[in-house]
């Protein structure tokens, strides 16, 4: 039986940080290329990617670029030209919302569709998979039930986010940015506004909340979940961050690679790691030091606890402990041993605001921060920057990559002979012609050359095992043994890389029905090809983008799971029993000058985002609860 492969897959937004997620045990990234990624504050040299896939294909972990943005006719050839220079540098996949690009002429990529494709229904990924999709990345807003349902209807490859920050709209369906500046998110230049603070304002005019970040979310962290969506059908689990720093790539990298490797060496008969090789690590990967704003298991297991991070957008980072007591230079905090000199720390204010200071030191279990700060006893004090932990991370070497080799020392006519051969079968060896002299010290002769062919220091080689076979103890000058070993492990990277299997995929223009014949602008269909795409799939009517139509004041800029009648504790559904009285609808966010209007959908469990103009027709929420639920 052939084992499934099961990848960790990174964020690169740079070759650097690409190179160090793959030491890390990263098998693969995913990077920006210069133009049409969807984070236009991460993009890269076709130099870099070229240099990236040279270094990724050593370890046999593969390199992912993102032509995720929606596009306009003037731009699709300069696509079409991108994606080709991509192919010529052995780039292994690209990663696309705009099917448009389906309708190119271009060589034999592997194509995935990204999460802004909007991949939550099985129909919709099986009519992806028979149209030439490889893999499809899915919705974060699925549950475990969705993903294998969609699982057992298409042999796709299926792709889920296990860390890191999340969008609160549906993905490729935020329209928020774009409304209020003219910075498309589907064009790589979202602006946040989910990330700003709301008054949030009821249908009488009274105010429920004051400046909280209403639409501002948790993020994501599914590693105590791995088995089971594995189980679902997930085969590679990704890790947000294009726009991250090395640290959280390294940290979040590494801790999902020890937890991966746990649950892959209880279950060797059937899955397998992705790439080659194995990290050595010198730091000891957390989770809660990496930038976080609290975490959640969003909709995996349905929806359960609140979700929102309202007081702060900023990094909560690792709990530390309650203040216990203030001292006239500082405070006694429960676990201060945790803390170091220069450690960041978060907590809430005397007017639940979010707040920080710096630890200057700690001295006589007192800590002393750096500014004169009121912190009441009982706040919860967090740690969001730990001095130490960043410099350890930093470190070059807190993360090292080796890939094991066997080598073989022997004796043969001409000479002696060394063999180098690596965990995944790669051969090289070289002879060298030499008169077989006894060593004036036979006893230490073998010892000498093991210990010496051993050494593979700085390479991305480990000796896993040496083995010397000789009739007699020649002497052999070691300068001779090192040379030999250092011009084989070199040749060696060399033949990995040229040996490297790179899959590619032909697309094959079909015309199997899409799943509905109307699309509305939440398709983004912002050019001819991507029209002529689903024309020949048998759609009917197709909506323009909402870049190409808007109507200002009037349009609906969001769709999410994300409810925030549940996060009041005023959800009917779920909340009967202790909602208290109903919230007068409609419900009103403002910022500033801005402002939208909320509309609850019961029976799909989902809030929709309009604009202050609209005219909605507010259905009440026991009126909704008179349909069933899935």
């Amino acid at each position: 039986m052939t084992k499934q492969k099961i990848e960790i897959l990174a964020p690169a937004k740079n070759l650097i940080q690409g190179m160090a997620a793959i030491n890390a045990g990263a098998d693969a990234v995913y990077i920006g290329a210069p133009i049409f990624g969807a984070r236009t504050n991460a993009t890269n040299s076709l130099e870099d990617i070229a240099e990236m896939v040279r270094y990724a294909h050593l370890f046999k972990a593969q390199v992912f670029v993102t032509i995720n943005t929606i596009m306009y006719d003037d731009e699709l050839e300069l696509c079409r030209d991108l994606i080709v220079q991509l192919y010529n540098i052995g780039v292994d996949a690209i990663i696309i919302q705009d099917m448009g690009i389906l309708e190119m002429d271009l060589p034999p990529m592997v194509i995935h569709a990204s999460t802004q494709a909007n991949n939550r229904d099985p129909k919709h990924v099986k009519f992806l998979k028979d149209a030439g999709i490889k893999r499809v990345v899915l919705a974060r807003e699925l549950n475990l039930d969705q993903i294998k349902e969609i699982h057992d209807a298409t042999d796709a490859e299926l792709e889920f986010f296990v860390s890191g920050a999340l969008c609160v709209s549906f993905s490729g369906n935020c329209y928020m940015s774009v409304a209020n500046g003219e910075r498309s998110a589907n064009r790589g230049s979202c602006a946040q506004n989910c990330r700003l603070p709301y008054e949030l304002i009821d249908g009488t005019g009274k105010t429920l909340k004051q400046s909280s970040h209403l639409l501002s979310i948790k993020d994501l962290d599914l590693s105590d979940y791995l088995p089971e969506m594995i189980e679902a059908g997930i085969s590679s689990f990704k890790i947000e961050g294009r726009l991250k720093d090395i640290i959280y790539v390294k940290n979040n990298v590494s801790f999902l690679r020890q937890k991966l490797d746990d649950f892959l060496s209880k279950n060797s008969e059937k899955y397998q790691k992705a790439s080659s090789g194995r990290t050595i690590y010198n730091f000891e990967p957390q989770m809660d030091k990496s930038f976080n704003r609290g975490y959640t298991d969003y909709f995996l297991h349905k929806r359960k606890e609140k979700i929102g991070s309202w007081d702060t957008p900023k990094s909560q980072g690792q709990y530390i402990g309650k203040v216990i007591q203030s001292k006239a230079n500082g405070y006694i905090i429960e676990n201060h041993e945790l803390l170091n000199n220069g450690d960041g720390l978060y907590f809430l204010n005397a007017d639940g605001e979010a707040d920080g200071a710096q630890v200057n030191i700690v001295v006589n279990d007192v800590v002393v921060l750096n500014s004169h700060k009121i912190i009441a006893n009982g706040t919860p004090i967090y740690r969001n920057s730990d001095a130490e932990f960043i410099k350890m991370v930093e470190q070059e070497k807190s993360a090292i990559r080796k890939i094991g080799v066997h080598l073989l020392f022997e004796e043969v006519e001409s000479g002696f002979k060394l063999t180098v051969t690596d965990e995944d079968g790669h051969q090289c060896h070289k002879i060298i012609t030499s008169e077989k002299t006894l060593a004036n010290n036979p006893t230490d002769v073998v010892s000498n050359i093991t210990k010496n062919l051993a050494k593979t220091g700085n390479t991305v080689f480990v000796a896993d095992d040496v083995q010397v076979s000789i009739s007699q103890p020649y002497f052999l000058p070691i300068s001779i043994i090192n040379e030999l070993r250092r011009s084989l492990l070199d040749e060696l990277v060399e033949v990995r890389i040229e040996n490297y299997d790179r899959e590619t995929h032909p697309i094959v223009k079909t015309d199997h029905p899409y799943p509905v014949n109307k699309l509305d602008f939440t398709y983004n269909v912002s050019n001819h090809l991507a029209r002529a795409f689903y024309d020949r799939h048998g759609v009917t009517e197709i909506e323009k983008a909402f870049e190409l139509q808007w109507d200002p004041g009037k349009s609906r800029v969001m769709v999410t799971k994300y409810c925030v009648k549940y996060e009041l504790g005023k959800c009917a559904r779920f909340q009967r029993a202790t909602m208290g009285e109903k919230v007068v609808e409609p419900l009103t966010l403002r910022h500033g000058e801005v402002e939208y209007k909320l509309k609850f959908n019961c029976k799909p469990c989902e809030m929709e985002i309009w604009e202050k103009d609209a005219e909605l027709e507010y259905i009440d929420e026991d009126e909704q609860m008179g349909v069933s639920f899935r």
